[in-house]
């Protein structure tokens, strides 16, 4: 690698559902430019049933003989047990934590109809309980240092919706909102808080696409954005969305809107302005939720 190239010697790095797909590839290219990693994956299957670290301890092996340094863990990130001793784990071989991808998930598609409570139950709970677990569990570690590199998954089911995904989607939008917050909380500590929608060919998606389009889709395609994410150079509060080689942000944006006046409001007056509510010129992506709070009392004092 060149000089310019980016490097990540002296940094530790966790990485929760590194034993496959798009966590395996984030853990391989850490460790390629230097850092130490610690692979978490539980080997479950898709549905979040079973699990042995078998799979973790493979790309563990596969650091390892590339030159890199690495450690398996098979901890659930939904046990705050399993989450305690990933983190005691790494402190203790290698004494800081400066890097958390937050990328384990579970599948339980349905239709809503068909979908029971507990589908919809444990999908929230790996997705955002097993994100907030991990964050929560190195954040004061990350403080002390002044310094910590965190990336969120969320998905484009998240952002926009998809058939069959009621469970998914609510969790990995869930995980935005988490991610606004905690880049906000993290700013003083330089801690930078990113989100990554991927699109990418895993075991998550094999049976929704044809093989010749999985082909464009490797893991390999998401895992830079990923990188930089993490990175000393990365933004934060950030919605990448990559795959296939494609790399774009996605952003909430909020319209100007319409004040109403505050005689005579009223259920017509709100259908009659529709199209005013709804004018995306000048509309725009606020940094925090001041900023919307900001904008009303404006157009009361304009109004």
């Amino acid at each position: 690698m060149a000089a310019t190239d980016m490097r990540f010697d002296g940094k530790v790095a966790i990485v929760t559902g590194a034993g496959g797909g798009l966590g395996r590839q984030h853990a391989l290219e850490l460790a390629r430019r230097g850092a130490k990693v610690v692979v978490n994956d539980l080997g479950a299957a898709l549905d979040g049933k079973g699990g042995s670290s078998s799979a973790a301890e493979a790309v563990v092996n596969e650091i390892k003989l590339a030159g890199g340094e690495a450690i398996a863990n098979g901890s659930s990130v939904t046990d705050d047990a399993g989450v305690a001793h990933m983190i005691e784990q790494t402190m203790s071989a290698w004494g800081r934590i400066d890097i958390l991808i937050a990328n384990a998930g579970i599948l339980r598609d349905k239709s809503f109809s068909k979908m029971e409570i507990a589908d919809f139950e444990v999908v929230m709970d790996v997705h955002v309980m097993g994100t907030v677990k991990p964050v929560k569990a190195i954040w004061e570690i990350m403080k002390a240092q002044n310094y910590g590199r965190i990336v969120v998954t969320t998905s484009s089911t998240g952002l926009y919706g998809n058939f069959g995904q009621a469970n998914y989607g609510a969790a990995k939008l869930a995980l935005v909102g988490f991610m606004n917050t905690m880049k906000i909380e993290g700013q003083k500590n330089n801690i930078h808080i990113n989100a990554i929608a991927p699109v990418a060919a895993t075991r998550m998606t094999e049976g929704l696409m044809p093989p010749e389009v999985l082909a464009r889709l490797k893991p390999e395609y998401v895992t830079p954005g990923v990188v930089y994410l993490v990175s000393e150079d990365a933004p934060s509060g950030v919605i990448l969305t990559a795959g296939a080689g494609v790399f774009a942000m996605a952003r909430i944006y909020e319209t100007e809107g319409v004040y109403l006046g505050d005689g005579g409001l009223s259920v017509e007056e709100v259908r009659d302005n529709w199209d005013k509510i709804a004018d995306p010129a000048g509309q725009q992506a606020y940094v925090n939720g001041g900023e919307q709070g900001a904008k009303f009392f404006r157009k009361l004092a304009g109004g």
